[in-house]
């Protein structure tokens, strides 16, 4: 009897844990508090806050033969991440950036960040494919993160960390963004009022993804796989005649891929493996690049709004991280703060929009450059 009840404590969470692991369920507790408490991004940071706490306390459900490692392969694989894609086209309106497509500049200038980091990390000490994979978190973009550092062969190593990464600055844009907005733009240009963006034909909405798709995958062929189904999710959506499709893949399809995604990042964080220095690196190259794409962005935006005589608010320029809807909604937010009449959500859509574009450009560039397909 007594050696039933050693082998059975011996297997208990207290026996087997040690303090990273106790230090690793307080970060996921700290992650469900700013889900549930404070409402940042709930969708994607309670099943990431969930995954977190499940690993550190039964390690092997992320090890082969456990559920979250099947999961987890699916990220790997680049699947879910696609699929993430599908689910986010069928979602958003392309039409405010094919009214107004100097917006895809704004786009562009966002992505600074992620070269700016590239460089930064490789003065750190990481190798090339270690840099690109980091620097992508620039974009504010977590299935893409996940993608590029699984093409790179990160899967083993860094794919943990660069997913939470780029999912919690997805989750911060409230925070981190508004501070660089106002530190860059003035009162006057915060109180611009830009006109609604013209009415898009449907034959213009009906042809964007397929000339996106177009252009782009000629051009990088390793964009396919996230262009790809970022447009055929539009496709479904501006065409009108697979509503069942566009339902399907914007809502059952997209919340059963944020779980199985979602979980299985949160589960890449064992304490082993997540508190080590490189780790920290890795956090702050990510913020580093966050923080100059919504700079580039904004003064960007501030060149456009010289430019125009005043017709461009640079506020917009913010939203051209790829974190859609929300860095829009910050925009709108944050111009609303000086003026409730305010309405800049239609036109901050057309850089955001170009930014998820932008992002997966980034991501084929770098496998391109690296030979990876």
């Amino acid at each position: 009897m007594l050696d039933i009840i050693q082998n059975l404590a011996s297997q208990t969470g207290f026996a087997t844990l040690g303090w990273k692991n106790y230090v690793m369920l307080l970060v996921a507790f700290f992650f469900m508090y700013l889900a549930i408490a404070k409402g940042f991004e709930p969708l994607l940071l309670v099943p990431i806050s969930f995954g977190m706490f499940l690993v550190n306390m039964f390690p092997s459900i992320i090890q082969e033969g456990g559920l979250l490692h099947y999961f987890y392969m699916l990220d790997e694989w680049s699947i879910l991440p696609s699929l993430i894609f599908l689910g986010v086209g069928a979602m958003t309106d392309f039409g405010p950036l094919i009214a107004y497509p100097p917006s895809f500049i704004l786009g562009a200038a966002a992505q600074f960040g992620i070269y700016g980091a590239y460089f930064l990390a490789i003065a750190l000490g990481f190798t090339g494919k270690e840099a690109a994979a980091i620097s992508i978190i620039g974009g504010a973009d977590g299935p893409t993160s996940i993608f590029l550092a699984g093409k790179l062969g990160m899967g083993g190593t860094l794919l943990g960390p660069i997913a939470v990464a780029a999912y919690s600055y997805m989750s911060l844009v409230p925070v981190i963004q508004p501070p660089f907005m106002k530190l860059f733009t003035t009162q006057k240009e915060r109180l611009i009022k830009m006109p609604a963006p013209r009415k898009v034909t449907k034959l213009e909405k009906i042809l964007f993804p397929i000339v996106v798709t177009l252009v782009v995958v000629m051009i990088l062929p390793t964009t396919a796989p996230l262009v790809g189904m970022l447009m055929l999710g539009n496709l479904f959506r501006e065409s009108g005649v697979v509503k069942q499709l566009t339902e399907t893949a914007s809502n059952a399809l997209m919340y059963i891929v944020v779980i199985l995604l979602g979980t299985s990042v949160g589960a890449t964080t064992s304490a082993e493996a997540f508190l080590q220095v490189t780790t920290l690196k890795i956090v702050l190259l990510g913020l580093v690049a966050f923080c100059l794409g919504t700079a580039t962005g904004v003064l960007f935006g501030k060149l456009m709004c010289a430019v125009t005589k005043g017709k461009v608010n640079p506020l917009i320029g913010s939203a051209g991280v790829s974190a859609v809807p929300m860095a829009a909604r910050v925009s709108q937010k944050v111009a609303a703060e000086y003026d409730p009449t305010n309405f800049l959500l239609m036109n901050a859509m057309g850089p955001n929009v170009a930014g998820v574009i932008g992002t997966a450009v980034a991501a084929g560039t770098f496998m391109a450059i690296f030979n990876v397909h």
